[in-house]
């Protein structure tokens, strides 16, 4: 699948060079397919959140219009340089998570919102493409030269918070004097309101970090839990909404509005496949059919969260909404956040 740009461009030099074919003699060229470089850094052995990437790159390459240079699991660029890279034109597409690049993108931060994923996530609707909030979304990322062809159809089941035997937690009261590895700046701030020491970790070094006791617990994605085996060294997962993400498959606008027609037609083709089955299949058939029955099986403690605690995240979120809202701008964040509710008239 993964062809480089000068192997491309040598087969096609033989291909052509290999007879001369029409009126006097001259091989006539046949039209070259465009090849798109793509990046993401997530790895293949993140099943779920993989899934969806993996089927749009083969559906592109598939097309006759398309050769693809893909690049997963960071070969190319790590997490942080992608962004860059698509700005200055290094690549054409990347797939990135949205909760690490909501302070560079603030309008991707309603996907990580306490207090609104959990809605969001039961509604995939809200976010689909073509949506009211997707375009919404796009509007504000267009004031940055970008374009978000699709969010894979949702955002992905909510992170939770998962502890050990050592520092077990089932209720934010057991949050307070608690060491959490978090990743976004939206559950960062809700933890360090519940009392915890909010520690920020790479996923890769967080088995030895709970083994060590480094930290007590981790808000996460139970796709980072299975993918880093990290049910082994957990206890207790509190399924209490604290944060999400989507995966977006982002391009330049500039990039976007010159892509040659053919080959745009076929991205769209492989985007529409993303949309309808990336989020669907991962929260629907992975999480429920394989990775949830897994965490059964190691043992641990599946608490659901109480009604009280419930009203206090709800509570608690507000000041992380207000945070937020004053990085969109208000009239957009108070419009971004009733779509994600459903609350369309608002």
């Amino acid at each position: 699948m993964t062809q480089s740009r000068r192997n491309f461009l040598a087969s096609s030099a033989a291909i052509m060079g290999g007879g001369a074919l029409g009126l006097g003699g001259f091989a006539r060229p046949a039209a070259a397919a465009t090849t798109l470089t793509g990046v993401s850094y997530l790895p293949p052995s993140y099943k779920a959140l993989s899934y969806g990437s993996a089927g749009f790159v083969e559906r592109l390459d598939a097309s006759d219009a398309v050769t693809v240079d893909y690049y997963d699991s960071g070969k190319l660029l790590k997490a942080d340089e992608q962004l860059p890279a698509l700005r200055a034109g290094t690549i054409d597409f990347m797939f990135h998570t949205t909760s690490y690049v909501t302070r560079s993108l603030p309008i991707l931060g309603i996907t990580g919102l306490p207090g609104i994923v959990e809605e969001l996530y039961a509604n995939p609707g809200r976010i689909a493409k073509g949506s009211p909030l997707f375009e919404l979304v796009n509007e504000q990322l267009a004031e940055d030269d970008l374009y978000m062809v699709s969010m894979m159809g949702n955002i992905l089941e909510p992170e939770y918070i998962w502890s050990t035997s050592a520092g077990p937690i089932h209720s934010i009261d057991e949050v307070s004097g608690k060491k959490v590895r978090v990743v976004s700046f939206e559950a960062t701030q809700l933890m360090e309101d519940f009392g915890a020491g909010a520690v920020r970790i790479p996923s890769s070094e967080l088995y030895l970090a709970l083994q060590r006791g480094t930290v007590d617990a981790a808000v996460a994605n139970i796709s980072t839990i299975i993918g880093r085996s990290l049910q082994e060294q957990l206890d207790v997962v509190y399924k209490l909404p604290m944060t999400a993400y989507g995966i977006g498959l982002f391009v330049t606008t500039q990039g976007w509005e010159s892509m040659p027609e053919d080959a745009k037609e076929a991205f769209l083709e492989a985007a529409a496949w993303f949309e309808e089955n990336g989020a669907a299949y991962s929260n629907d058939v992975i999480y429920e059919e394989e990775y949830w029955p897994l965490i059964e099986e190691a043992g641990l403690e599946i608490v659901e969260p109480s009604d009280e605690d419930l009203a206090r995240l709800e509570e608690a979120s507000q000041s992380v909404h207000e945070a937020w809202k004053e990085e969109v701008g208000r009239d957009v964040g108070e419009r971004a956040i009733a779509l994600a509710l459903g609350q369309e008239g608002s």
